[in-house]
């Protein structure tokens, strides 16, 4: 295993990749490659989440089991176990130390990545105070050995400087002006309750191909799909209570939302699964923007107010604050968000180009 030199040196460029990468896909690509270096890993599955529902999405992966993927998501998302939305930091564990007993291994996470030779799996979670950002499990099998203290302190030490990048990484995509996309209105998947793909609408290829682009000749793989699909499992399940829903960046400043529900009566489990995919309304991609750039609670509620074309008097009202206290959060807002003016800040949290004046009522996104 590596010296402690070596794993503080490792931990020194990682933290100068979190600050200095632009976007999460380089910043993912960069910090592997460091960790690798220091703490071997035989594959990986890196997915970054919508903050406020810690749904994932945008996987970055390489595990031996690709052709399982839909099992692979399901039953990591059926898990009580070593779950994501409970861990802290970074945290490893010894898998033939928690098989359940035989029968029931057809059904289990462990034991499922564990016929695939996994045997000691870490798992990191990017997470602060203004959401979850994403997760990273690595998985060793036998001839690589099991994860050291040391290992796990290196993964807990980088923690909070890259869970800081990819929030920035994040709020980048907000300042990049919004492509065109050729998306028309919200597209349909259909699922079995095992997650196979049964159907889908004529638009749904260009939603799963925005989302993550195939290589020339493959089709899209719907993970994102996948994954709100198994939170949806989950919440029937009781094992979790997050919304089954995602919202991800696809490219320039357009992001779409991912969300899963039965058709026919909620909860049958024999029922399928829809999936739909449409470009993220101006409230919800507010809400992410509001996050990603470490906005405070009441913060958010300001710009809530704000993006509906309310005033500073309306804002207090709405609010129950003095007109002082509004101007106070816009300050705030203005430089953690490096904008000079309400409309700029509106731009860029509804994806819309503004006249420049702030017009009153709802505004369209663009």
């Amino acid at each position: 295993m590596a010296t402690d030199v070596a794993q503080r040196r490792a931990a020194e460029r990682i933290e100068a990749v979190c600050r200095d990468a632009e976007d999460a896909s380089s910043l993912r690509v960069a910090v592997l490659d460091l960790v690798r270096a220091v703490c071997p890993f035989d594959a990986y599955t890196w997915l970054l989440t919508d903050p406020e529902t810690s749904v994932g999405a945008a996987p970055y992966a390489e595990v031996p089991c690709f052709s399982e993927l839909p099992t692979l998501i399901r039953l990591r998302y059926a898990s009580r176990f070593h779950r994501w939305t409970t861990v802290r930091g970074a945290t490893s564990v010894h898998l033939p130390d928690h098989l359940p007993p035989r029968g029931q291994r057809d059904v289990d996470w462990c034991s499922f990545v564990s016929g695939y030779g996994v045997s000691d799996i870490a798992t990191v979670v990017f997470r602060d105070r203004f959401g979850c950002w994403g997760w990273l499990d690595l998985w060793r099998n036998e001839r690589t050995g099991r994860f050291d203290e040391a290992e796990v302190g290196l993964l807990s030490a980088v923690c909070e400087s890259v869970t800081s990048g990819l929030r920035r990484c994040q709020a980048n995509t907000f300042t990049r002006p919004a492509e065109p996309m050729n998306l028309s209105g919200p597209a349909v998947l259909r699922l079995s309750p095992m997650l196979d793909v049964l159907e889908m609408t004529p638009q749904t290829r260009e939603y799963l191909t925005a989302l993550i682009p195939p290589a020339p000749g493959q089709s899209p793989v719907p993970a994102s799909a996948y994954n709100v699909s198994a939170q949806l499992l989950a919440v029937e399940a009781g094992v979790d209570d997050h919304p089954p829903l995602a919202r991800v960046h696809v490219r320039g400043g357009r992001w779409v939302t991912v969300r899963a529900a039965r058709f026919g009566q909620p909860g049958a489990a024999s029922s399928d699964i829809a999936v739909t995919l449409e470009e993220t309304s101006p409230s919800e991609r507010a809400e992410i923007f509001a996050r990603s750039h470490g906005m405070t609670a009441r913060e958010r509620e300001v710009l809530a107010l704000l993006v509906t074309g309310a005033d500073t008097r309306e804002i207090g009202a709405r609010m129950f604050v003095s007109d002082h206290t509004v101007q106070d959060h816009l300050k705030s807002i203005f430089a953690k968000t490096d904008c000079h003016s309400r409309p700029a800040v509106v731009s860029r949290a509804l994806g819309v180009r503004l006249p420049g004046q702030l017009p009153k009522g709802p505004l369209r996104q663009g």
